[in-house]
């Protein structure tokens, strides 16, 4: 049986980030080392800073990240990518160039015989009213084809700027640390879930950029995946036992 991985929030080609090209390419060494041992990987979001999908025009750059996720494919591993709020106007680029398996909203699944809740979760549990608001300017249709008739040449650059100056409004550009389960919204929201579908067995998010692994009930934990721009960290699932782990190159991988 062979392992399925979670992982989420590279940020690729974020302005904020000193190090891109190092970061994307610990990203690609890590997808090299599991192409013989997954049987699928979930990206859960925000794996670009800023991707706008024009009808004919994809933004610059990411070519390592984009092959491997292409020769994953090509070798029968599924690729699942779960749109974030940083990359939520993706087109079908990544489905018919990468063989991806596109995901525009959270998903209740099975994964050998578990039930995961999987999404990136932003907006999940949220009360902040100006965040939900921005959210849904972005997700409306007429707002993202005003956009699209912006040129490529000033809607990215716009686009990665916007996403620069949110990153560098943080405290050292980072998320604040755990804050408690009562403050915690997904942890809020995964709850409130649990509560009417006590079936499921693994919530798994991204988007908070900080790793945990909270045990909700029994047969219930929530995980949420950390980030590939300082942490390299991910979840991976065996069948039976989920870890969470973090990627040092060259040490052997679960």
């Amino acid at each position: 049986m062979k392992n399925v991985y979670f992982l989420s929030d590279a940020h690729l080609g974020s302005l904020a980030v000193s190090h891109r090209r190092m970061q994307e390419r610990r990203l690609v060494n890590f997808l090299e080392s599991i192409k013989t041992k997954a049987a699928a990987v979930y990206l859960l979001g925000d794996m670009f800073d800023f991707w706008h999908e024009y009808r004919t025009v994809v933004p610059k750059g990411y070519t390592r990240f984009l092959g491997k996720i292409s020769e994953l494919t090509d070798r029968g591993v599924e690729v699942h990518y779960f749109i974030g709020n940083h990359d939520l106007w993706v087109g079908n680029y990544l489905e018919r160039e990468c063989g991806v398996t596109l995901h525009r909203a959270g998903a209740v699944m099975e994964i050998y015989g578990k039930v995961f809740y999987v999404a990136h979760g932003d907006g999940l549990g949220s009360t902040d009213r100006k965040f939900l608001f921005l959210r849904s300017v972005f997700h409306n249709r007429l707002c993202q084809r005003l956009f699209a008739a912006v040129h490529p040449r000033w809607g990215i650059a716009f686009g990665r700027e916007w996403a620069r100056r949110s990153r560098l409004k943080r405290v050292d550009g980072k998320e604040p640390p755990y804050m408690g389960e009562e403050r915690e919204e997904l942890v809020r929201f995964s709850k409130n879930y649990l509560a009417t579908h006590p079936e499921v067995n693994f919530f798994v998010f991204g988007h908070r950029h900080i790793e945990l692994d909270l045990q909700l009930a029994k047969q219930t934990r929530l995980l949420l995946l950390g980030d590939w721009i300082s942490q390299f960290t991910y979840a991976v699932f065996d069948g039976e036992h989920m870890f969470m782990e973090d990627f040092v190159e060259g040490e052997s991988m679960p």
